[in-house]
């Protein structure tokens, strides 16, 4: 019997459409992704290009017997009926178009509802950022270096005599006013690798163990609560060693034949008062200089100084050492055996 149907489209023969792949923006989400003030000026720049638009317009097909080049050199005139035009598109003012003509008559309406429509709009573009919660601040790269370097005693003892190398990833809760609790932090490798079928490239997603509290392997990182600005960091082991990058293992994971190949932390919390949940995630893409060789600069904690004082914040992007010859920063000496004892920060 074979294999393809009678309905069924050879391998080779040409489409007769083209149903898929189907995409659409989802404009709420592309709105919460802004700032308010840049969508602040994109919407002020976008009414002031159309104030423009409709008061050229209106000097066109106005009736009179100048030229079109004495309508257009009063410039005063232009921009006086350009800010008319504005305060119409925003519903606090009108334009008066001329008794007999179509055209004023449709540049008015097209104002006038401009005017309506606005001020609705800027309430929804309030609603959604007000709802659209990323707590969440990056640092910019994930550092690499040795295990010993890990905030965990145990841990650090462990691998005292290790090349082994550890990633860190680093964020802070940037909400002066928000408590964020019950915060998990997970993560995952994705790559793409050619199928032993036909070649083709297929994805694969393959979860990666995290250091617990308690410095073990576990599926993720837990904190019961975020203090504001506090940093984190989640830490990912990668069971071998790592002299330069990009590196080609990772947990057992071999990707010298893979294609790109980028690690995912995702954070998932729930806020105080609010009672809503949260979440955030940061890609590192393992060829696009996403990673760096080094430990990265620690803050100093002082409780007798608000957080945002706290040494450090300076060089938060940072790593402690750079290699002699002014290269990319490179993994710290071992430190001596007293300091692999000293508590977690």
């Amino acid at each position: 019997m074979s294999l393809l149907r009678s309905g069924e489209r050879r391998w080779g023969q040409p489409r007769r459409d083209r149903a898929h792949p189907r995409f659409r923006t989802s404009v709420r989400w592309w709105i919460a992704a802004r700032t308010v003030h840049a969508l602040l000026l994109m919407t002020l720049g976008a009414l002031a290009v159309l104030s423009v638009v409709v008061a050229a317009l209106w000097t066109v097909t106005e009736q009179s017997g100048r030229s079109m080049g004495e309508r257009f050199s009063n410039k005063e005139r232009l921009f006086d009926l350009s800010l008319t035009v504005l305060r119409a598109c925003v519903g606090t003012d009108n334009l008066e178009p001329e008794p007999d003509s179509t055209a004023h008559q449709l540049l008015a309406t097209l104002s006038s509802v401009t005017g309506a429509m606005v001020p609705a709009v800027l309430l929804g573009i309030v609603l959604i950022k007000l709802f659209a919660l990323r707590p969440f601040v990056w640092r910019q790269r994930a550092s690499v270096s040795h295990a010993w370097t890990a905030d965990f005693p145990g841990y650090s003892r462990e691998h005292a005599d290790s090349e082994d190398a550890i990633i860190a990833v680093r964020f802070y809760n940037r909400f002066d006013n928000l408590s964020v609790v019950d915060l998990r932090a997970r993560v995952h490798l994705r790559y793409l690798e050619r199928s032993p079928h036909d070649g083709s490239l297929v994805i694969y997603k393959q979860w990666l163990k995290v250091l617990d509290a308690n410095g073990e392997l576990a599926e993720e990182r837990s904190w019961l609560a975020v203090e504001r600005g506090a940093p984190f960091t989640v830490w990912i082991p990668v069971q071998a060693p790592v002299a330069e990058l990009p590196f080609q293992l990772i947990q057992g994971k071999d990707l010298s034949g893979s294609y790109g190949v980028k690690l995912l932390v995702r954070l998932t919390a729930r806020t105080v008062g609010l009672g809503t949940e949260v979440a955030d995630e940061r890609w590192f893409d393992l060829e696009g200089g996403d990673f760096e060789l080094g430990r990265f600069v620690p803050l100093q904690p002082d409780l007798d100084k608000d957080v945002w004082r706290w040494e450090g914040w300076a060089d938060f992007d940072g790593v402690l050492e750079s290699r002699p010859d002014g290269g990319e920063p490179a993994i710290p000496s071992r430190p001596d055996s007293e300091d692999l004892t000293r508590p977690a920060s």
